[in-house]
């Protein structure tokens, strides 16, 4: 696959890290916001800047919109790294008017890093991941994180920092539990979480007021990861990112109903950390970027008629954060947060 890129640098913004998409006033957005005490940004589909929704706490590591609203998201504030995030919470945000965005808190929870939500059989639910439960000084990864799953009010007015909304615990243990990617499963949306004690698939109560199905699908530590029908034999492979933070791409496919690893990128990627899988130009791909030392952002793909999985560059010495893929016009669109070099941009990229 030989891709054409053209690359647009629409903002400067320090330590820029989460990227959402927003439906708002009739037309698609996107939000862009830092990881450090920093703005959060309003964009057009086009890449041009409508508004700035706060200029601070930041702390900024996932995004969501409610569903059903008109640019109403939750947000994560002040997770400003692993071990500065005890003050964490999940925030609501209200657009009253252009420059005016209410935010308030829906519940503290220290460490809070992903989260998501997902809807099965029309109920939806929060799922909300923490990174670890504690720490007692830097780098002390001795308190699992725990992952939170919770039924979504229809009503999320009456919560605030007073009346916080309830969580309950669906599964603990998971140190390092840092990845996260939503990804739907015949028709039903499901949440692939990685950690130290692997990869883990959580797929919603089947009707109200059930239990969560947890499935493992693999048992070593891994930072990221994502499934994704890359060869189209109609069975999905899992691409991850190891180990925390980590160097290493793999792509492992199931046989016998276990997942064996079939492809290593045979270059170290310092950092994995931006992930995106599905199609790109109308070919599965899995994009991954790193963010220490080459600071890549790579296209993977495989190639039918060598049999092999293969990989394209799309950018360099970028470092990127996150990526968001949308179609505008027929064409492919990526907005990377390139955090290393503090740049928002959009990639428009063609066969």
């Amino acid at each position: 696959m030989s891709m054409k890129i053209e690359k647009k640098i629409l903002e400067k913004l320090t330590k820029c890290y989460s990227i959402a998409p927003l439906h708002y006033n009739g037309k698609d957005h996107f939000l862009v916001a830092g990881e450090k005490v920093e703005r959060c940004l309003l964009f057009d589909i086009d890449g041009n800047l409508e508004d700035t929704v706060w200029r601070e706490p930041g702390g900024v590591m996932t995004m969501v919109q409610v569903p059903g609203t008109n640019g109403q998201f939750l947000a994560t504030h002040q997770f400003y790294s692993p071990n500065d995030s005890k003050e964490a919470k999940l925030v609501i945000v209200t657009p009253k008017e252009k420059g005016n965005w209410e935010v308030r808190t829906l519940v503290d929870l220290p460490h809070v890093h992903r989260f998501d939500i997902i809807e099965r059989n029309q109920v939806k639910y929060l799922i909300a991941c923490t990174l670890k439960s504690g720490h007692e000084h830097k780098d002390d990864w001795s308190m699992p994180g725990k992952v939170y799953g919770i039924e979504l009010p229809a009503d999320l007015e009456s919560y605030n920092e007073q009346n916080q909304l309830p969580l309950q615990v669906i599964k603990d243990g998971l140190v390092k539990n840092h990845g996260y990617y939503k990804v739907v499963e015949d028709g039903v949306e499901t949440s692939l979480i990685s950690s130290e004690q692997g990869v883990f698939q959580f797929f919603p109560p089947k009707e109200r007021g059930g239990e969560w199905e947890i499935i493992q699908l693999l048992d070593t530590p891994t930072s990221d990861g994502v499934l994704v029908d890359l060869d189209e034999d109609g069975e999905k492979e899992l691409a991850v990112l190891a180990p925390f933070h980590g160097a290493s791409i793999s792509i492992y496919k199931k046989k016998s109903g276990t997942y064996k690893k079939v492809y290593d990128y045979e270059k170290p990627a310092e950092f994995t950390h931006a992930l995106y899988g599905g199609m790109l130009c109308g070919k599965p791909t899995v994009v991954i970027g790193h963010r220490e030392g080459d600071r890549n952002l790579l296209a993977f793909t495989y190639n039918k008629e060598k049999n092999q999985y293969q990989w394209e560059l799309i950018d360099h010495g970028c470092g990127p954060a996150n990526i968001f893929h949308f179609v505008k016009d027929g064409k492919d669109k990526l907005v990377a947060t390139n955090r290393e070099i503090d740049e928002v941009a959009l990639y428009t990229i063609q066969q």
